[in-house]
């Protein structure tokens, strides 16, 4: 899904997603075609270790983290309201 529009559509629409899904491109495979080193993490992988082997690269590294689409990102402030009314967890 398209993150942050994706939680705006489930916070104030009713979840009437419109849209939002994405479906991109294989990264790991666009960065190998190009020379690159790339490699995908998946929610629950080792995500430290991901990024140390990141950094023991030379050049460019693309790292493609995969989190569950219906996760939300916190906090957030709702349309013309104020930074005293953000919302700051699942159900506040």
């Amino acid at each position: 899904y398209l993150g942050m529009v994706r939680q705006w559509q489930q916070f104030f629409h009713n979840r009437r997603y419109s849209e939002t899904p994405i479906t991109g491109p294989n990264y790991e495979q666009l960065t190998a075609a190009y020379g690159l080193a790339g490699r995908t993490v998946r929610e629950g992988d080792d995500v430290e270790g991901a990024v140390r082997w990141a950094e023991e690269q030379e050049g460019c590294v693309i790292l493609d983290f995969h989190i569950d689409p219906e996760k939300n990102v916190y906090p957030m402030i709702p349309s013309g309201m104020s930074v005293n009314e953000m919302i700051e967890e699942d159900g506040a």
